[in-house]
């Protein structure tokens, strides 16, 4: 029962910290600077969690061309930088993936 009261009181808590900021600032203007710096934090976040598994390889950081890994992200990244879409990144990165690591199964 003390971990659901702790766990209950921890939800509350982060609730109450989250909506006090929507309520004091929802009726002011975000300055433009701000606001021009927030759109860069979905992207940066999304490389933070990404990258490290791309470098990665059975917990050894591998960052050559050895590493399959790498080589999907290159075209991924390509890919997603000439054509915009999501999907035919997530697409093209995954292919390439999975024929490097058919053709090659020991990298």
């Amino acid at each position: 029962m003390t971990i659901w009261l702790i766990m209950t009181a921890l939800a509350v808590g982060t609730f109450l910290i989250r909506i006090s900021f929507i309520l004091l600032l929802s009726d002011r203007d975000v300055p433009a600077l701000l606001s021009s710096a927030l759109r860069f934090i979905p992207p940066a976040v999304l490389l933070a969690l990404v990258i490290p598994q791309i470098l990665t390889r059975q917990g050894v950081m591998q960052i050559s061309l050895a590493n399959p890994q790498v080589i999907a992200g290159i075209v991924a990244s390509v890919v997603a930088w000439r054509t915009r879409s999501v999907l035919f990144t997530i697409l093209s990165g995954m292919l390439v993936l999975w024929t490097l690591q058919a053709l090659a199964p020991g990298l």
